[in-house]
């Protein structure tokens, strides 16, 4: 980053816009690329207005209002930096005067060897500016950055390290900006005396959840825990080992993420779940609905800011959930947002193909029209359909056992041939309400008959959306895989009448 910052201050670049939340370490940066070219540094807010970022700080009286700044930025010497801080908000109100003012104060700049360089934690940058100023996406902290906060920490506290586990808690870390690790790691070190790398993770996951777009699941799902999708299961569980470092050795390319279509109540997101525990990864999961914002670039700003956490915890999972109600409205965004959906859909497909190393999607939707083809030809599409008879079987003693029952001693397969239609979502309901039932009565367990009076509780998926599942299975036909696997025929023998 600080090689990128150096090449576009010595290109003669007058205006820099770098979007980070971490306005420390990015003024960190920004001064060692000062020193290193031997520029004069300056820094301004909206509060101090300009000051002089020097052994003895040195402020320029009455630039604190934007205007001011820049007639003072069009007056600094050649081979000057001034640091914007929060400029991006002065942006939002859109004011003509001060885009004209950016302007022409950028065009005497470079004549001038002069940069300025907006920081902020949001990209917000008006059409007027586009083409004036440079955008830097200031990555997260790597490996390396997190080590020497977590060292800091360990050594003020005077905690020591384990080297053979330190990784670990590296790993934890991931994703977090410098001030966020550094609260994490104190934090373990307050609770338990030392760093805990299950207590950082744990922290990471509150403060992804802060932003409302990212959620950390843990999960405890395995392929045990679904009944059926057996072809889907094998294939998850034959990709297994392709992010580990001897995959990459061996010369294994990353594999493609899948897209899980189908009926609803089928165990899109069981999956989802189960393949953190196959694959060994963390699971991030995006709610496509949340992206959008009402703030002109919120929605874009929300997928960078959302893929630039992804990034740095990968390698992981990124599950987005409900893919459909992000990708169906692009057909007609032109009209009805401004194009809002399309540009957050060219930005998801670009960084899928061009920037996803360590990163492995899962899509899940009800429906795959209006998905873009070229979402489709990146993914293995997989189709769930309702359960068939040998995975109503398996669904019904999965949930049976989960309830501390055992399934040899109810006649599952009979009970599975009265549940058909049911999706797997309702069977675990039908056998939830034949607890309800039984308990209620004297507090007995649960019978056959108690499953099959609470089956007529419910009407089957299979009829309250029978013109939607038929309008699935035509559209799926020939564009997806089966997830189960073909049901093995029965075999009839000959009867002869005597």
């Amino acid at each position: 980053m600080r090689n990128q910052i150096t090449h576009y201050v010595r290109a003669g670049y007058a205006g820099l816009f770098i979007v980070s939340h971490e306005e420390n370490r990015v003024e960190k940066e920004i001064a060692a690329v000062a020193a290193s070219t031997k520029f004069g540094l300056h820094a301004w807010s909206i509060c101090q207005g300009i000051v002089s970022v020097e052994d003895e700080p040195r402020q320029i009286a009455d630039t604190q209002e934007p205007f001011a700044m820049l007639s003072a930025f069009d007056k600094m010497p050649e081979r000057s930096i001034l640091i914007a801080r929060d400029f991006h908000q002065i942006l939002e109100d859109r004011n003509p005067i001060t885009f004209r003012k950016v302007k022409e104060s950028l065009q005497l700049a470079r004549g001038a060897n002069r940069v300025l360089v907006v920081v902020g934690c949001r990209l917000q940058l008006p059409p007027e500016l586009e083409k004036e100023i440079t955008v830097i996406e200031f990555a997260l902290p790597g490996r390396d950055e997190l080590r020497e906060v977590m060292d800091g920490i360990a050594a003020s506290a005077k905690v020591p390290i384990m080297e053979d586990i330190a990784d670990t808690f590296i790993d934890a870390a991931r994703g977090l900006t410098c001030s966020e690790a550094e609260n994490a790691f104190a934090l373990s070190i307050v609770e338990t005396k030392e760093i805990v790398a299950s207590i950082v993770a744990r922290e990471k996951a509150n403060v992804i959840r802060k932003n409302g777009l990212l959620e950390i699941v843990e999960s405890k799902t395995t392929l045990d825990d679904i009944g059926g999708l057996e072809t889907l299961k094998a294939d998850l569980a034959e990709k297994r080992n392709l992010f580990t470092a001897a995959a990459r050795e061996y010369g294994l390319a990353a594999p493609r993420g899948a897209l899980v279509v189908g009926q609803p109540g089928t165990g899109k997101s069981l999956t989802a779940a189960a393949t953190a525990n196959i694959f060994k990864l963390p699971l991030i999961r995006l709610e496509a609905g949340k992206l959008f914002g009402s703030l002109v670039g919120q929605s874009e700003g929300n997928w960078r800011s959302a893929f630039a956490t992804v990034k740095a915890v990968a390698p992981c999972i990124l599950w987005i959930d409900e893919v459909e109600g992000l990708f169906c409205g692009g057909k007609s965004s032109g009209e009805t947002d401004s194009g809002v959906t399309n540009r957050v859909i060219k930005a998801i497909l670009q960084d899928m193909q061009f920037n996803s190393e360590g990163i492995y999607y899962i899509f899940t939707c009800n429906d795959i029209d209006g998905l873009p083809d070229p979402l489709i030809d990146r993914l293995d599409v997989w189709s769930v359909d309702l359960p068939n008879q040998t995975e109503r079987e398996a669904i019904l003693k999965i949930h049976i056992a989960k309830r501390g029952r055992k399934p040899k001693q109810f006649d599952t397969t009979k009970l599975a041939a009265l549940l058909d239609g049911f999706s797997g979502r309702q069977i675990e309901q039908v056998w939830a309400k034949a607890m309800t039932l039984a308990f209620n009565d004297k507090v007995r367990e649960p019978r056959d008959s108690d499953i099959l009076t609470a089956a007529t509780k419910f009407v089957p998926t299979s009829k309250t959306m029978a013109e939607a599942i038929e309008r699935r299975r035509k559209r799926l036909e020939n564009r997806a895989m089966p997830a189960s696997a073909p049901e093995a025929k029965k075999e009839t023998s000959r009867k002869i009448v005597k």
